[in-house]
């Protein structure tokens, strides 16, 4: 008797103390989430507004709100205590869990000097600025990053060519020292964290093992180098011909983009002309209505063509983590722009579903980086599906089944070279990020040469690698895209065996179908932040995330 009423005792100490330590959980929680909202509204509409303008008031309204948000998560009380709830594992709800996990990640990386986190901010503000306002200066014109492409794409002068790839190669120089400032003061940050540089923490912080990822990548590499070295070979061929130069003069300006991050135009068909005139807008509206996705609010918050100072990229925002989420970008009637204004519109599906008030605040977010990318990229891919284009652009039978075999080329070309691409900016920040002394432009063009296969311009040695936005803003992030593609083609998958079950791999474009949008939103979307990026894979799928069903659609 006395036994069990010591258990009791016991068990009634133990229960008693877990409930205070959830108590304290959902009390840290509240107060953080308070603090820190109004400014994720304030810095969102003040980074929409200078993007969409250039107005350097609006960029410094931005860092003035970073700033007062890492305050908020420096506050090393906080997070020791969230670091002692924590460690002690009596927190037992798994919604609270995962809250805990996501505010002692988000504590963890701001536990550095306040100061070094403000000149990260401050350097990083200015440097987006400087970004958004550089205009390539071509035979003494200041042109567009549209219009750079449109050169690279349709000129067969070689000097032209060359000039215009050049001239937008000069922001190189331009913001080279700021960036490599940056990543210094970054690595300072990881290493008074623990982290040997900012690399390893932001993959380890985000949930991903660094040596995973970069086993994931030799992977990729293999599976592939040997059909993308016959594609390139074929391209040579071609462009030799194309523009009169020997194969091994042809330079990365022959290769008809900035990067060679996107397909050359290899095949005869021109996708191109199939949206010129067309109303991209609507067709992205009606697209994702038919699918049971209704994007109309989005669109009429959203920025979507071309003015002076206004950001030449293209994102979504979710601007308030509550439903008010939009889309900028810098439409030109062409299938580039149609597939981004597919890809965008797919994040901001996403996040209105992760915005759902059913998911506590901390947890209205996408499992993962790559997870929201993969939504993006299976729907930015459909600018380039024959049977989409019958269905949406009206396409005969005829038509469609003409082109149907230069548009799997393309779209497999598309993701072979893009795969290659990332191989570069992947590698290239992990080293960067290792020594930023080293000789970064020797490097670059070493990981170009070699997963690109391009050759390096004669005696160039310019800061090249600068030239790419996401290197310096948005660090350590450009692999999610690769993972994104991975997931992408897993979902695919998924969908035409479970779905639409049309057995059609190659060209299933899902339109009107109500049942894709809705298994999207109710095991992709609403679950945000809810469980690990692979549990929820695993969960909307049935597997966790595999690199097969990339490999089955582009590669095999």
């Amino acid at each position: 008797m006395k036994t069990f009423i010591l258990m009791a005792v016991l068990t009634i100490m133990i229960s008693s103390c877990t409930n205070k330590d959830e108590m304290e959980l959902k009390k840290i929680i509240c107060e953080t989430q308070n603090q820190v909202h109004p400014l994720l509204i304030r810095a969102s509409n003040a980074y929409w507004n200078g993007t969409i303008t250039g107005n350097p008031e609006e960029f410094a309204k931005y860092s003035e709100a970073n700033i007062e948000t890492s305050k908020i998560y420096s506050n090393k009380v906080v997070f020791n205590k969230l670091k002692e709830i924590r460690e002690s594992d009596k927190v037992k709800d798994p919604i609270l869990k995962r809250q805990l996990d996501i505010l002692y990640n988000n504590y963890l990386s701001n536990q550095a000097d306040t100061a070094l986190l403000e000149e990260i901010i401050k350097k990083s503000t200015m440097l987006e600025q400087k970004y958004a306002e550089f205009r390539a200066k071509f035979r003494g014109i200041e042109i567009s990053d549209n219009e750079v492409e449109r050169v690279l794409q349709t000129s067969v002068d070689n000097r032209e060519l060359e000039e215009v790839w050049k001239a937008h190669k000069e922001i190189g120089p331009f913001v080279a020292y700021d960036v490599i400032e940056v990543v210094k003061l970054r690595n300072m940050l990881a290493r008074s964290l623990g982290y040997d540089n900012y690399h390893t923490m932001s993959l380890e912080l985000s949930g991903q093992n660094p040596e995973d990822i970069s086993a994931l990548f030799d992977e990729l590499d293999s599976l592939t180098r040997d059909e993308f070295k016959r594609l390139k070979d074929e391209m040579n061929s071609l462009f030799s011909k194309k523009y009169s130069v020997p194969v091994e003069k042809l330079m990365p300006w022959h290769f008809q983009g900035r990067f060679f991050q996107e397909s050359p135009k290899l095949y005869s068909v021109d996708l191109d002309k199939y949206y010129k005139g067309q109303n991209l807008e609507e067709l992205t509206a009606s697209f994702y209505s038919g699918i049971g996705l209704d994007v109309s609010d989005i669109m009429r918050s959203s920025d979507l063509y071309e003015k002076p100072g206004k950001n030449q990229h293209a994102y979504c925002i979710d601007i308030d983590a509550s439903g008010d989420v939009r889309v900028l970008a810098n439409i030109a009637d062409n299938e580039s722009w149609m597939g981004t204004m597919l890809h965008e519109f797919g994040h901001g599906v996403y996040a209105l579903g992760h915005d759902d008030p059913i998911n506590p605040y901390f947890l209205r977010n996408a499992a993962h980086a790559f997870t929201t990318e993969a939504v993006a990229m299976i729907f930015g891919r459909l600018s380039r599906n024959p049977e989409w284009m019958l269905q949406n652009l009206g396409l005969s039978v005829d038509e469609k089944n003409l082109i149907e075999d230069d548009c799997y080329n393309s779209l497999k070309l598309q993701q072979l070279v893009f795969s290659r691409w990332v191989q570069v900016v992947y590698r290239f920040e992990k080293e960067m990020y290792s020594n930023p002394d080293q000789d970064l432009n020797s490097l670059w063009w070493n990981l170009v040469e070699k997963y690109q296969m391009l050759n390096k311009p004669f005696n160039r040695d310019m800061p090249d690698w600068a030239t790419k936005i996401h290197i310096a803003l948005y660090p350590c992030y450009y692999h999610n895209y690769q993972l994104g593609e991975l997931l992408a083609s897993q979902m695919h998958y998924y969908i035409v065996d479970n779905i639409t079950k049309s057995g059609d791999y190659r060209n299933e474009s899902y339109t009107g179908n109500k049942e894709v949008g809705k298994w999207m939103h109710e095991n992709v979307f609403k679950a945000g932040m809810r469980y690990e990026w692979n549990e929820m894979i695993e969960r909307s799928t049935g597997e966790k995330l595999t690199a097969k069903y990339f490999a089955k659609q582009f590669v095999d």
